[in-house]
């Protein structure tokens, strides 16, 4: 089309949309059937992916829905494509098979795991394009991702309560979504 007009849109976009409209149709189905279990994982292992469909709560599921913009829009700016949503896709039940590391947690839902992956991914993108400021920008983004990591002290405890929000915070999630969105762009993500 004239103008560089698309009439289809990317795989960053796609992936976030999938995920988007997934979580609106789980929110009417019953949680224990989706949800992250340790004691599930290997006989149920559509719970690596599902996981990421289930909210606990209203505000639970409407401030995923609004980061999931917010990564499909720095995802975008960052120039994150196939490759980037193929390790984007990747890093989602690597995310939640991890969680096995904290066998405490026995239950677990939402897509803040597998959006702290696309950030990790989004930056690996932006530090492997050329331009020093491309490269500032991804550095810091990862940075930032790492130190609110480090603040909220995955290894402390399994649960965390956050002001403002309705439901605990599972920091581990976190952690390991950043972690595998980390090795899934260094795999996938080429200049």
């Amino acid at each position: 089309m004239a103008g560089g007009l698309r009439l289809t849109p990317p795989a960053w976009t796609l992936l976030a949309a999938l995920l988007a409209l997934a979580s609106i149709a789980a929110w009417w189905q019953p949680a224990h059937r989706w949800d992250w279990e340790p004691a599930l994982a290997w006989r149920q292992p559509w719970r690596w992916w599902t996981a990421a469909f289930v909210h606990w709560s209203t505000q639970h599921l409407v401030l995923n829905l609004f980061g999931t913009l917010l990564v499909v829009l720095v995802g975008r700016a960052a120039g994150c494509g196939t490759r980037a949503m193929l390790a984007w896709l990747l890093a989602w039940p690597l995310t939640h098979a991890a969680l096995l590391l904290q066998p405490a947690l026995q239950h677990y839902g939402g897509l803040s795991g597998v959006l702290h992956a696309g950030v990790a991914i989004t930056a690996w993108q932006l530090i492997t394009r050329p331009g020093l400021l491309t490269r500032t920008v991804g550095a810091l983004l990862l940075a930032g991702l790492a130190l609110k990591i480090g603040f909220e002290a995955p290894w402390r405890s399994t649960l965390r309560s956050v002001p403002g929000w309705d439901i605990l915070i599972a920091p581990m999630a976190h952690a390991t979504g950043s972690v595998a969105g980390v090795l899934c762009a260094a795999l996938l993500v080429r200049r």
